[in-house]
């Protein structure tokens, strides 16, 4: 089971590969910094706002759900 926090972290590594993207490229596309970025894929950031997740899903040219339309984010799957 993973937190909200890591399955967040782990769909955008997900997504960057599937899109042949960078981080940079993405912090572009999204308006949210890289350093941000960083540190949610690294985990260090513990609450992450829905803002910032819309923010994230429209730089990779999606809607948050189908941002969240993963395994991930099942609840069976989630630790809350």
């Amino acid at each position: 089971m993973n937190n909200v926090n890591h399955a967040l972290a782990l769909r955008i590594k997900e997504l960057l590969e599937e899109k042949k993207m960078t981080r940079y490229k993405l912090a572009m596309e999204s308006g949210v910094s890289h350093s941000t970025l960083k540190n949610i894929i690294h985990e260090t950031i513990k609450d992450n706002l829905l803002s910032t997740t819309i923010l994230i899903a429209s730089g990779f040219g999606m809607t948050v759900s189908q941002f969240l339309d993963s395994p991930l984010f099942y609840e069976e799957n989630l630790n809350i």
